[in-house]
């Protein structure tokens, strides 16, 4: 989805369980947000996408059109999930590469999951890291830099172990 395709709330067909503290108003229509999720008001989420429970989306996150995010995930200031992607439940993805209580950096490194790749459970994601269109990442992996379109990546650190076909 691209920033001109933001998601628009003007009908508000989308559900919100009454258990979640969702804040955004830029929520696509069919998207479901299941109980216990907290959705900060500057949070973009797409049509037909599927929040499951207990997942945390802060302020400076994209989420693009048909997206699954598994239970337990967190989307941290500066990712962005392209359209048709799914992350796995407890993924993992960090914002600061030098973290200190209380500490920030003037600017959020920015985390890219293109279009139609999908994030195995467990994974960990560090921050500035692109995942390349259509890309796999298996459950567990630690991913230290970015992974190429349609390269299968898993381990610690994830290694792309073979490509697929397009």
């Amino acid at each position: 989805m691209s920033s001109a395709d933001s998601p628009s709330s003007s009908h508000k067909n989308y559900f919100i369980h009454p258990l979640s503290d969702v804040q955004s108003q830029h929520i696509g229509n069919g998207t479901k947000i299941w109980q216990y999720c907290v959705v900060l008001p500057q949070a973009k989420i797409g049509e037909n996408c599927n929040i499951c429970s207990h997942c945390f989306i802060e302020n400076d996150v994209f989420i693009g059109h048909q997206v699954t995010v598994k239970n337990g995930v967190s989307l941290f200031d500066g990712i962005t999930l392209e359209d048709n992607v799914f992350i796995g439940p407890n993924v993992t993805f960090t914002n600061d590469k030098t973290p200190r209580s209380k500490i920030y950096p003037a600017t959020f490194p920015k985390t890219i999951i293109k279009a139609r790749a999908s994030i195995g459970g467990g994974a960990v994601i560090l921050p500035g890291i692109t995942i390349g269109e259509g890309a796999m990442i298996g459950a567990g992996a630690v991913v230290t830099k970015d992974i190429p379109a349609f390269a299968v990546a898993y381990g610690n650190p994830a290694k792309v172990q073979r490509l697929l076909q397009k």
